[in-house]
């Protein structure tokens, strides 16, 4: 979630060296910094969950997997905190302020991010070479909508909803070519109550 500051325009550098002496966390975007604000509880699950998923999935295979406290680096300059990231670059290898280099990156929407998210944050993201998957996921229900390179300039879009809330009736796979993983969607969603329950 974000909130804009009242600040000057800084360069990037100047925004890595403030950064690195604040509290809370700042994304970085045309030299103005923007506030990130606390999620919700559900919000927070979603990610945890995919991490306990993908963590396992990659390990012995040179990845590393971050929640909502690794920043990104696009090559348009911008600097984001996605909820999850995953990079299996060696040249994120000893990185300890940003990745650059990320082959996944996830965000979980909310009304107060969801048109950046799908807007600016998205198109940035893209712009990474690296970048095989962009991953959007709905909290309030069974939404998830993944973005997969098929191409330098092709992406394969994929939009999976269910409307009954019942798991048992209607899980469907979700295949995450990038990184061979296929997974039931309940597993995003586990221990999570929806606003209609």
């Amino acid at each position: 979630m974000i909130a804009n500051l009242q600040s000057p325009m800084l360069s990037p550098a100047e925004y890595l060296a403030w950064e690195a002496e604040q509290d809370t966390k700042h994304e970085y975007e045309n030299g103005k910094i923007i506030a990130m604000t606390v999620g919700t509880i559900p919000h927070s699950q979603i990610s945890a969950n995919l991490a306990t998923l993908l963590i396992p999935h990659l390990r012995g295979k040179g990845c590393k997997v971050a929640i909502s406290d690794a920043k990104v680096s696009t090559p348009s300059g911008k600097y984001y905190y996605p909820d999850l990231t995953v990079t299996c670059d060696d040249r994120d290898r000893f990185a300890r302020d940003f990745w650059q280099y990320p082959t996944i990156i996830v965000e979980v929407l909310s009304p107060a991010t969801e048109a950046r998210d799908r807007g600016i944050k998205q198109q940035h993201y893209m712009l990474i070479e690296t970048l095989q998957t962009y991953i959007l996921i709905t909290p309030e229900y069974p939404r998830i909508e993944i973005y997969q390179r098929r191409s330098d300039l092709a992406w394969e879009y994929l939009s999976i909803a269910i409307a009954q809330l019942d798991f048992a009736i209607n899980d469907p796979e979700i295949c995450i070519t990038s990184l061979d993983l296929t997974f039931p969607l309940s597993i995003l969603y586990e221990n999570i109550n929806f606003p209609s329950e």
